[in-house]
């Protein structure tokens, strides 16, 4: 009787770990197609399909250099990310990311994404963004990103 019921515990603790595995695989799967949603609209110039990525409070900031070098933090807002994104231009914004670090703790991601930024064919600068994502009705969502911006010291 203690040999059944020790297999019980250790089958009902396997499939408790391998449904716990594929839940965070899945979710680490849906995170990178909500943070591409965000990059192929800017590809697209569709701000409908980039605005479809976001929370509906997202917050988005960047650390660049003033004119001095002294690093800040400027606010960019989602509304002038979107007018900027769906107002036509030229050349197609084409940020090329990699996919670092992805940390999920229930209904809270973290993501690293290095990048290199162009326009057009012509390379612009590279950086970092981190994404923070909630998962709440309407899926994961990007509520906090923030990225660094340079020129030098890329790929």
């Amino acid at each position: 009787m203690k040999k059944i019921f020790t297999l019980g515990v250790t089958l009902t603790m396997l499939v408790l770990t391998q449904t716990t595995t594929l839940k965070a695989q899945s979710d680490e799967v849906i995170i990178k197609e909500t943070i591409m949603t965000m990059f192929n609209g800017m590809r697209k110039g569709d701000s409908t399909m980039v605005r479809s990525a976001f929370a509906d409070k997202a917050i988005l900031q960047t650390i660049n250099k003033d004119r001095t070098g002294k690093a800040v933090v400027l606010d960019a807002g989602l509304k002038g990310f979107l007018n900027a994104v769906g107002t036509p231009h030229d050349q197609v914004w084409d940020e090329k990311i990699e996919f670092g670090n992805i940390l999920i703790d229930g209904d809270l991601a973290s993501v690293w994404t290095p990048y290199e930024f162009y326009l057009g064919d012509n390379f612009s600068h590279c950086g970092v963004n981190s994404f923070q994502l909630f998962k709440g009705e309407n899926g994961w969502k990007i509520i906090y990103l923030v990225d660094t911006r340079r020129k030098d010291n890329c790929k």
